[in-house]
């Protein structure tokens, strides 16, 4: 449902407009004074804010400006009586949508509506298009036979569980499994599993209803409504505690979802897409994870291989980021020069696609030329690429010059730099004493 925020200090006139949304099948909010607007700002997010211009503790003015600076995405209708439209009209200079006279017309204000509504898919389609980056499908024998899986379970109702360690881009496969669906038009929503609290996961995927907890001051709609008709896809699916894996399993099976502290049953159609980056089975066997909750999401599985695992792949990763971080930085860089390709095809990338997106936007804000070189890297890649066994004899009377050359590459590691010597640590400990080196 669309969410809008009405800020009037009528009561009946609030009331009204509340049940006119409702009818209109809108979650209306309602605030009666500018401070309880911003409680409510704070806490959630209004794609759409119907603000009086005259309010009890302040001016719709200054309410105006505070959300803008605080909710930018967040469109304003300023609604005034006759003899403010001036003020109204200087609003809609500091960034209000537009204005409505007092009393509200329905149709104008269903017209007003509309227009912000078209403004902000328009937003996000010129959003999503500039600044996604697309799935890349890879030349490597692992990245192909991903895309075949892909493209093979995309036309089906079938759920897919996506395993793979973090940043093998588990979700950018999830949405390509979504575009290539018959639910393509339908919304694709994300969850992490592992960035919510055991207590409120029920409450994010089904969703609550006001005074259902302490905290819970409004109500709220969960991740299965959003996604109605799409796709939900699940990240860290192994977080969810057991009690929310029971209400989980139940809402697959059924296709209906009930939320906290509610006693209404909501009938939902939603795919899922799950990803993890554990031993699910390990964890059954643990008594962490449902066997049954398992074998449910798990109707199709597919492995997202390591950075490490998809040899020419990198480079063509590499150059699609290279091309966005260029767009995002304003640079104009071409491509890495061969010390710095060499460095990057010795590393191992544990952190997978998601470190090498940011190697590479970190190397185009300090490159100062056309090509990327090795000294834009971060240490940990230009160390990696030093042999870690290299035996360098010792030699006089440049002995004091080749340690201090050594600890630098080894970033002051005197384990790794004895070794690089060919020496134990206590005969390098007496070195640097010897040289006075600290």
């Amino acid at each position: 449902m669309k969410k809008v925020l009405i800020v009037e200090d009528e009561v009946s006139f609030c009331v009204m407009l509340k049940t006119w949304f409702e009818k209109n099948h809108w979650e209306a909010d309602s605030a009666f004074s500018a401070g309880e607007a911003m409680t409510r700002i704070k806490a959630n997010a209004y794609p759409v804010i119907l603000s009086d211009l005259r309010l009890p503790d302040n001016d719709g003015i200054s309410l105006l400006q505070w959300i803008k600076q605080t909710s930018p995405q967040s469109e304003v209708l300023i609604m005034t009586h006759y003899a403010d439209v001036q003020t109204a009209v200087a609003a809609i200079k500091l960034g209000a949508f537009d204005y409505l006279e007092k009393p509200v017309n329905p149709d104008v204000l269903q017209q007003k509506l509309a227009e912000v509504l078209r403004k902000q898919t328009k937003n996000t389609k010129s959003a999503v298009s500039e600044h996604k980056i697309p799935y890349i499908v890879g030349h490597s024998a692992a990245s192909k036979k991903l895309d075949e899986y892909i493209h093979l379970v995309a036309p089906t109702a079938m759920s897919v569980l996506i395993t793979g360690e973090s940043g093998t881009g588990k979700e950018y496969a999830a949405r390509c499994i979504h575009e290539n669906s018959p639910r393509h038009a339908a919304p694709f929503v994300a969850l992490d599993c592992g960035a919510i609290t055991k207590e409120l996961g029920a409450s994010e995927l089904f969703g609550h209803v006001k005074g259902a907890f302490t905290s819970a001051i409004d109500n709220k709609t969960g991740v299965f409504e959003y996604a109605d008709g799409g796709t939900l896809f699940l990240d860290e699916i192994g977080n969810l505690s057991s009690g929310v894996q029971m209400q989980l399993l139940r809402a697959l099976q059924e296709r209906i979802i009930k939320p906290v502290g509610s006693n209404r049953e909501i009938a939902v159609d939603v795919r899922v897409v799950a990803a993890t980056n554990e031993n699910l089975w390990t964890a059954i066997a643990d008594g962490k994870f449902r066997r049954d909750l398992f074998h449910r999401i798990n109707e199709f599985s597919m492995h997202m291989p390591p950075l490490r695992e998809r040899g020419e792949d990198l480079f063509l990763f590499a150059r699609v980021f290279l091309a966005h971080a260029n767009r995002d930085l304003s640079r104009q860089v071409i491509d890495f020069n061969e010390k710095a390709k060499a460095v990057m095809a010795a590393y191992s990338w544990p952190g997978n696609l998601r470190e090498l997106k940011n190697v590479v936007k970190r190397a185009v804000l300090l490159c100062a030329s056309d090509y990327i070189g090795s000294s834009e890297l971060p240490n940990e890649l230009t160390i990696a690429a030093v042999p870690p066994f290299e035996i360098i004899p010792l030699k006089r009377p440049d002995e004091r010059e080749l340690i201090l050359d050594t600890l630098a590459r080894n970033s002051y590691n005197k384990s790794k730099t004895a070794k690089a010597l060919g020496i134990d640590r206590k005969t390098l400990y007496n070195k640097m004493e010897k040289y006075g080196i600290r």
